[in-house]
C-alpha cells in the first residue's frame, strides 16, 4: 500500500485524521462488543433459570398427564382433549437491545388459564385429575413461549457479537497498522526530501562560496 501513496504533507494530514478516526471508531465497537457481551449473559442467566423450570414443568405435565390415564383411562382422557378448542394467538413483535432488533412474543394467554367448567368437556366422566394435566400443559405452553424468545435472542445476540469483534479485530490488526504503516512511510520519506533538500542547498552554497571566492 505504502507504494501507491503520494508522500506529501498534506497526504499525511489525511492519513493521521483517517487513523484518529479509526481508532475512535475501535474504541466505540469495543464498548458496544462489551456491552452485548454483558447483555448476552444476562439473557443467559435467565435462559438457565428457564430451562430448568421448563425441565420441572415438562415433568409435572407428563407425571399429571400419566395419572389421568391411570385413574380415568385413556379414552376420558381423549374424550376430554376433545372438548372446547381454541386457537392461541401469537403477536410475534420486535424490541431493541444494545441495537439489536430480538422478537418479544405476546400470547392470549387467557386460553391456558381456562377453569374446569371453561374446557368444554362434562363433570361427568371426568375429574380434578383431568383438569390438573390440563392446567399443568397450559403452564408448560407460556414456558416454552417464553423459551422461545429467550433462545432466539441469544442467537441475535451471539450473531451481533460475533459481527462486531470481528470488525473491533480487523481495526486493531489490519486496518489501523497499515494506516499507521504508511504513515510512517510518508514521515520517512518527508525526512529524507527534507534532508536531500538541505544537502542540496548546502552543495549550493558551497559551489556559491568558491564562485565568489575566484
Amino acid at each position: 500500500m505504502a507504494k501507491d501513496i503520494k508522500p506529501t504533507r498534506s497526504e499525511l494530514l489525511k492519513l493521521r485524521r483517517k487513523i484518529k478516526l479509526a481508532k475512535s471508531g475501535h474504541s466505540l465497537l469495543q464498548r458496544k462488543r462489551d456491552g452485548l457481551i454483558r447483555e448476552f449473559f444476562k439473557v443467559f442467566e435467565k435462559a438457565k433459570e428457564m430451562k430448568s423450570e421448563l425441565n420441572q414443568n415438562f415433568k409435572k405435565a407428563t407425571d399429571s398427564i400419566n395419572l389421568a390415564r391411570a385413574i380415568e383411562g385413556t379414552f376420558s382422557v381423549k374424550s376430554a382433549a376433545l372438548g372446547r378448542v381454541s386457537e392461541l394467538n401469537l403477536n410475534v413483535n420486535s424490541k431493541m437491545v444494545m441495537g439489536v432488533r430480538v422478537p418479544e412474543i405476546d400470547s392470549d394467554s387467557s386460553v391456558l388459564e381456562w377453569k374446569f367448567n371453561e374446557r368444554g368437556y362434562g363433570v361427568i366422566g371426568t375429574s380434578a385429575y383431568i383438569d390438573d394435566a390440563a392446567k399443568s400443559y397450559g403452564t408448560l405452553i407460556k414456558n416454552i413461549i417464553i423459551a422461545a424468545e429467550i433462545e432466539t435472542t441469544l442467537k441475535k445476540l451471539l450473531m451481533e457479537i460475533g459481527k462486531t469483534k470481528r470488525r473491533v479485530n480487523a481495526l486493531e490488526f489490519n486496518i489501523i497498522p497499515a494506516m499507521e504503516l504508511d504513515a510512517k512511510f510518508i514521515q520517512l520519506r518527508l525526512e529524507e526530501m527534507e534532508r536531500e533538500d538541505t544537502f542540496r542547498l548546502k552543495r549550493f552554497k558551497r559551489k556559491q562560496e568558491k564562485a565568489q571566492a575566484v
